[in-house]
């Protein structure tokens, strides 16, 4: 049952990752990364509870993962209005250089 877990958090990160690698909108780039930790989030939580011996140790590291990532998503949205104002686009090639 645990390899189950693994199988589909693997597949989601490498998803997250062709996404953050790949893609040139920014946007898409801040859901792949937000995807890519929801894996990991699989991940701790799989591991707490299928694992050599189970605890709530992965579940609290989710959670604290969670706010992060919440934050994260938070401030880098806030970046990117920001960024879409000054420059009028959202792609991540035009963000290259930070000043004008």
């Amino acid at each position: 049952m645990l390899s189950s877990y693994l199988t589909l958090a693997a597949i989601l990160f490498c998803i997250g990752l062709y996404g953050t690698l790949a893609k040139r909108n920014a946007i898409i780039v801040l859901l792949s990364l937000e995807l890519m930790l929801n894996a990991v989030n699989l991940n701790l939580i799989a591991f707490s509870k299928y694992g050599a011996i189970p605890s709530l140790t992965g579940q609290l590291f989710s959670i604290f993962t969670i706010t992060v990532a919440a934050a994260e998503a938070a401030i880098a949205v806030a970046i990117l209005i920001a960024l879409f104002r000054a420059r009028g686009t959202v792609l991540v090639d035009a963000f290259n250089r930070m000043r004008r």
